[in-house]
């Protein structure tokens, strides 16, 4: 009768079949990463406040004055940010030209006013193209200097002030040495921000007398 079989041994060097379980992560570390996580967040977002202009659209810019009119209004409405806008993309030349002949003033001169050379101003107003730069800003303040002889009529009681021109008023008024400005021409203190300044500070002063 022959011996049952016995089963055979596992070769030398065999891998044992049976894994050992993954150690898990410690419950109180993992609630610690998570909360350094949620301070690290909090504490690097940005604030609710530009989140929310981070998301919203900016608004339309408005359309680019037509006509002289339309820049005085422009200008008289205009946010501090509009104003810069304007000044870098500068005023048309043709809309200069406009503004000498309602003021009154021969081109070349106003042309020397704005501190820009006659044949420059010319071949920007044939290429509808604008003045920018100092005779740019030059330019937008003369159209608010307009904008505040205009203020001045509008207010006055005078009864004249119905059909006074404002713009060939103010084109005689900044040839005229004043003596608040130490005998100097308004029209030659226009080429700085500054000079500007002090002659829209004094023809807005002139709102009682404008008219005499």
């Amino acid at each position: 009768m022959s011996k049952a079989t016995k089963p055979s041994a596992p070769a030398k060097g065999a891998a044992k079949t049976v894994a050992k379980p993954a150690k898990p992560i410690a419950r109180g570390r993992a609630d610690a990463q998570a909360g350094q996580r949620l301070v690290h967040d909090a504490a690097y977002a940005p604030p609710l406040a530009k989140r929310r202009l981070a998301v919203r659209e900016a608004p339309p810019a408005p359309p680019a004055p037509a006509t002289l009119n339309g820049y005085v209004d422009y200008l008289r409405e205009a946010t501090p940010l509009q104003r810069v806008e304007a000044e870098r993309e500068g005023v048309p030349a043709r809309m200069v030209k406009h503004m000498a002949s309602d003021m009154d003033l021969p081109a070349v001169r106003m042309f020397d006013i704005l501190g820009i050379a006659k044949a420059t101003a010319e071949a920007k107003a044939a290429q509808q193209a604008h003045i920018t730069g100092a005779s740019g800003q030059a330019a937008l303040g003369l159209i608010q200097l307009l904008g505040i002889a205009r203020d001045i009529v509008a207010d006055s009681t005078d009864p004249a002030a119905a059909d006074f021109d404002a713009a060939r008023w103010l084109g005689q008024w900044i040839e005229q040495p004043q003596a608040a400005l130490g005998g100097q021409r308004p029209a030659d203190l226009l080429d700085t921000p500054t000079g500007l300044s002090v002659v829209a500070r004094l023809l807005g002063a002139l709102a009682s007398g404008a008219y005499q």
